[in-house]
């Protein structure tokens, strides 16, 4: 199964920004439908953005719409999520994730169920 692994988490004040990346291993992620989601010790897993494999049609959750956006560069085999007007309540565990189990699927789900491959999360903190 191919593996995913994610960077670009930090320390940052509110009103910055960041930008994270993951990148596939073991096999190409280009024919996937990707995802980010974010999660805190103790709570459910949340759908942050998510990407067919085209690279467009962007589906963003509500609370990040017009601060984040994802992006895909397939030759890379590696997904951006590029987050601008930080919030202390988008301190989180960023992971990506994969729908490795549809190929070249036109469209993204917003479910934990709809993805088969995930990465180890990179922390992401906001200070007030």
């Amino acid at each position: 199964q191919v593996r995913l692994v994610e960077s670009g988490g930090g320390l940052v004040q509110a009103g910055g920004s960041l930008r994270l990346s993951c990148v596939g291993s073991g096999g190409t992620i280009s024919i996937y439908t990707v995802g980010w989601w974010r999660h805190n010790p103790g709570k459910e897993r949340d759908f942050v953005a998510g990407m067919r494999y085209t690279g467009d049609s962007p589906h963003y959750a509500d609370s990040v719409k017009g601060r984040f956006t994802i992006s895909r560069d397939n030759a890379k085999n590696t997904v951006y999520l590029q987050m601008e007007g930080l919030k202390p309540e988008d301190t989180a565990v960023y992971t990506c994730a994969a729908d490795t189990d549809h190929r070249y699927r036109f469209s993204v789900g917003v479910a934990v169920e709809d993805y088969a491959s995930w990465g180890q999360g990179t922390q992401v903190t906001v200070s007030p």
